[in-house]
C-alpha cells in the first residue's frame, strides 16, 4: 500500500495547474512573431501551439540553409585566406 500513496504523491507534486498552463502559453505567445502583438484572450493555445511548431520548422529550414551556404561559401574560399580566417573567426 505504501507504493500506491507513495505513487500517488509524486503524480500530485508533478501535476500542472491550469493556471501554470495558461501562463505558459502566453509566455510562448510571446516569443513567436506571429502572435507577438495579439492579447492572449484573442489566441486560443492550440492556435500559440501550432504557430510554435511552424516557427521551429521554420527556423530548423532557416538553419540548414545557412549551413549549406556556409559549407558552399568555405568550399570556395582559399582555407589560407583573410576571408576563410574571419568565417573561422565568427563559428568559434
Amino acid at each position: 500500500m505504501s507504493s500506491r500513496r507513495s505513487r500517488s504523491r509524486q503524480s500530485d507534486v508533478s501535476r500542472i495547474t491550469d493556471h501554470q498552463i495558461t501562463d505558459l502559453i502566453s509566455k510562448l505567445q510571446q516569443l513567436i512573431p506571429e502572435l507577438r502583438g495579439r492579447r492572449s484572450d484573442e489566441v486560443s493555445a492550440s492556435k500559440v501551439l501550432q504557430e510554435t511548431c511552424n516557427y521551429i520548422r521554420s527556423l530548423h529550414r532557416e538553419v540548414d540553409d545557412l549551413s549549406d551556404r556556409l559549407s558552399q561559401l568555405l568550399a570556395s574560399t582559399d582555407t589560407d585566406s583573410a576571408q576563410a580566417a574571419i568565417i573561422r573567426s565568427l563559428l568559434m
